[in-house]
Formats: structure tokens, sequence, C-alpha cells
């Protein structure tokens, strides 16, 4: 008994202080997701214009980029780290805003594939893996009926990125060309400055030294959004599910919105707000219909990430498309959400596909390939 009171004691002591050191850990490794989107940069122009050239001309088209966005977001699970590049590769004016914005929106879309893959730890139960799917899927159709309605618009007209270009202004400065100065650059670019350097005294080949850039970059954003993730879900995970049932309790649509933006905010990605509501919906504990707004705002929250890492680039135009991408989602939640013939359209789809899977489980694998895979690969194929 006297030496399990220390122990306890200890173990107390531990976990108290485990929140606070996560916090810490997240800020830093926050700082190293910065660092890794500016190293990412360098890398790009440590190759030149003549590959800068080339890089654009593979998605100048927009279903292109559409399908680029998608099947990169897919291979790597991640709508933040594909939108964290695609802002790196616009801040190193390899990509235009007009060729990168087509390619955000495909992140939107390629990031519901989790949700998939946790609905299928149902499949076993029909009624269970019915609700379950639905749930997952309606953020699929939400997210392509905004393609569908506002890529051919950008694409007309630009008035998202035109609109992005204008708050970047009032934000930071002029657009098109020129260079944010920030402290937060300054402290991010210079742990970079060091790396270059030490490339530099190795080799003098600006290939060699470029794909160094690249490779450590797009491994910085990984490592550092992985641990940064991790423990953000640890922090607040038991919270997001006491929170839920609150809403449910409530049913309030714009408030479920806003917990879905502040917890994605929070834990810096979508799929692990809509990978908690799956389950939840799955066992009857949360309605498809109350879950929507949650979604929706978890679509919206996740758009923190681009602007992130807009702060780590040079040019404006990151900013413009990382605003394009916040923009993009707002739009289609204005446009959409308040018409009540048109809102609770994505779930009834998903709502009958559930059915369809539910009565043969060949549905889910044709869907998901096909919109996941198959498509983006045509895409490409055709159009790139």
């Amino acid at each position: 008994m006297t030496q399990a009171s220390p122990s306890f004691e200890g173990e107390t002591r531990q976990s108290r202080a485990t929140p606070a050191l996560r916090t810490i850990l997240v800020l830093g490794f926050l700082y190293l997701f910065l660092v890794g989107v500016s190293m990412l940069e360098a890398g790009i122009k440590a190759f030149g214009a003549d590959f800068q050239a080339d890089l654009l001309n593979g998605v100048d088209h927009p279903i292109a980029g559409l399908a680029a966005g998608v099947l990169a977001t897919v291979l790597v699970q991640s709508s933040s780290v594909s939108t964290a590049t695609i802002v790196g590769l616009v801040g190193a004016g390899t990509l235009t805003v007009d060729a990168a914005v087509p390619m955000i929106m495909g992140a939107n879309i390629g990031t519901t594939v989790t949700n998939t893959f946790v609905a299928l730890g149902s499949a076993r139960r029909s009624e269970e893996f019915r609700r379950a799917f639905a749930g997952a899927t309606m953020h699929d159709f939400f997210n392509l009926m905004a393609v569908a309605v506002f890529l051919p618009l950008q694409v007309a007209t630009g008035f998202l990125s035109r609109a992005a270009e204008e708050v970047a202004e009032l934000l930071g400065g002029n657009v098109g060309g020129s260079t944010a100065k920030s402290p937060i650059k300054t402290a991010v670019k210079e742990p970079v400055g060091w790396i270059k350097d030490g490339i530099d005294s190795l080799t003098s080949s600006d290939e060699i030294l470029g794909g160094l850039l690249l490779g450590l970059g797009i491994l910085v954003i990984l490592l550092a959004l992985a641990v940064i993730t991790r423990n953000m879900r640890r922090l607040i995970a038991s919270r997001i599910e006491t929170g839920l049932n609150a809403l449910v309790a409530r049913g309030g649509g714009l408030v479920g919105m806003l917990f879905g933006v502040l917890i994605t905010i929070a834990v810096q990605s979508s799929s692990i707000t809509t990978s908690i509501l799956v389950p939840l919906i799955g066992s009857g504990v949360l309605a498809v219909r109350n879950a929507y707004p949650i979604t929706l705002g978890a679509n919206l929250g996740t758009t923190i990430t681009a602007l992130l890492a807009s702060l780590a680039v040079d040019l404006q135009a990151g900013l413009v498309v990382a605003l394009t991408h916040t923009l993009f989602n707002v739009a289609a939640i204005v446009t959409f959400y308040p018409v009540r013939r048109v809102r609770y359209v994505p779930v009834q789809l998903a709502e009958r596909l559930a059915g369809l899977a539910v009565d043969n489980r060949v549905y889910v694998i044709v869907y998901v390939a096909g919109l996941f895979v198959v498509a983006p690969l045509l895409g490409i194929v055709i159009f790139g």
C-alpha cells in the first residue's frame, strides 16, 4: 500500500501533464508542417523553369486537374496533404491559380474515400451497414454536386478565384507575382536555407537538389500532419462524441455545421470528424440527416490546412488558392443547404445507393473503384 500510492500519484501527474505535452507537440509539428511546405516550394524552384513548364502542361485541362486532385488525395488518404502540396506548387510559381483550383476541388472529392472504408466495417450487419454507408457517401454526393455546379462556373468566369484575389489583397497586399513578407515566413524559411546549403555542399546538380528537397518536403508534411492528427484526436475525441449527442438532442443544423468546422480545425482532418460520425450513424446513435450538417461543417473546416500552408510560400497566389478552397466550400453550402428541395438531395442519393449496396455488395466495389480510381485515371489519360 505504501508503494502503490507514490506510483499512483506519479501516474496522475503524468496523465495531467499529457494534454499540455501534446499541445506543445502539436505546435512544434505545426511549425514543421510549414517548413515542409516551404521545402516543397524550394525544391520546385531548384528544378528550373523548364521543369515547371512541363509540369504545368500535364494539368492545364480542368478535368485532368480535377482527376489529379482526386487521385492524389486517395493515394495519400488526406486532402490536407494534397491541398498543402498544391498551395506549395502555386506558391513556387509552378501551378497557376486557374490550374490549381480544379485540383483543389478534386481533393474535396478524394478525401471522402476514408468514410467509405470506415463504413465497410459494418458490412456483415445489413441494417447497420445501410445506415453507415449512407452516412459515408452523403459526403461524396455533396462534393460531387458542388463540383458539377461550380467547376464549370469557375472555368467560364473565374468568379471564385477572383473573389479570393480580392480577399487576399485585403489580407496581404498585392496579388500576382508579389512576395509577401512576414515573421512566420522568415522563421520557416531559415531552416530550409540551412538544408539547401547542406545539400549544395554535397552536389552541384540542380536536379538532385530539387529532388531531395521535394522528397524531404513531402515526407515532412506527411509526418507533421500524422503527428498533429493523432495527438489532436487523442486530446478531444471523447469530447467529440459528447458534443455530438448534445447536438442530436437540439437538432440544430447551423450549430451542427459550426461543430463540424471547429472539430475539424482542431484535429486538422475532416476524415477524423466524419470517421467518428460514420460508426455513430451505423449504430443508430446519430441519424443520417442529423449528421449531414456536421459533415458539411467538416468539409469547410478542412480548408484551414491550405490556409496554414499559404503562410509558408512566397507568392500571394498561394493564399489565393487557399482562399478559393474556402470560398468553394462556403458557396456550395450557401447554394444547396438553404433550399429545402435541394438540401437533402445528397442524403437521398446516399440512402438509395446504400439500399443497393445492402442488396448486392458488388455495388460497393463498383462505386468505390469507379469514383476514386477508374474515373480519375480516365480523366488524366483522356484530358491530361
